[in-house]
């Protein structure tokens, strides 16, 4: 969202961002993971059920990407919230985890109460439902990034490769604008 203010008598334009609220989830080492977490990282948030067959597929993939391309850099961290607690136990999420073969300091898979789960899609802007007639659930291919403020910063269609290049170049920007900032701080 932009805004206009008046400044030293010229009109000035400014970005407001908006913000990830406090959480609390689950991850696949039965380990809460919270806004702490990932406090004073970068980190790419998604949704997706480890049942879901068409879509999750290819997002799989593309964080694949981006988990290669930062899994050394501590900066940067990966957050997938299932939208089927109820199959996708911590036990499932282990397995899920560990059939990608990441690390999960670096790639937290979440679980909670689906209220929970719904309710924090909706605050990173992510569509996500229920749907009984097609017997399942209905989701975006969202990856979302989050800056060091927990602002959303962008908003990926993680089904296609050329939109997830976005996504790793805006990244690399973010580490610059954070490694810039430490400079003058």
């Amino acid at each position: 969202m932009a805004i206009k203010k008046v400044q030293n008598g010229k009109i000035i334009v400014d970005t407001i961002f908006h913000r990830i609220p406090d959480f609390g989830f689950i991850n696949q080492d039965s380990q809460q993971v919270t806004e702490r977490t990932f406090a004073r990282k970068i980190y790419v948030s998604d949704f997706f059920f480890t049942s879901c067959p068409t879509i999750c597929p290819k997002m799989r993939t593309q964080l694949q990407r981006v988990y290669q391309q930062f899994k050394n850099n501590n900066q940067v961290l990966l957050l997938s919230h299932t939208l089927d607690p109820e199959r996708d136990s911590v036990a499932v999420l282990r397995d899920y985890a560990q059939s990608m073969g990441v690390s999960s300091k670096k790639w937290h898979f979440v679980t909670d109460a689906k209220d929970s789960i719904y309710a924090i899609a909706s605050k990173y802007m992510v569509a996500a439902t229920e749907n009984s007639k097609k017997g399942g659930l209905i989701h975006s291919g969202a990856l979302v990034l989050i800056d060091t403020n927990r602002h959303v910063r962008g908003i990926y269609d993680g089904t296609k490769p050329e939109q997830v290049d976005y996504l790793l170049a805006d990244i690399q920007t973010l580490l610059a604008e954070k490694n810039l900032s430490h400079t003058f701080n």
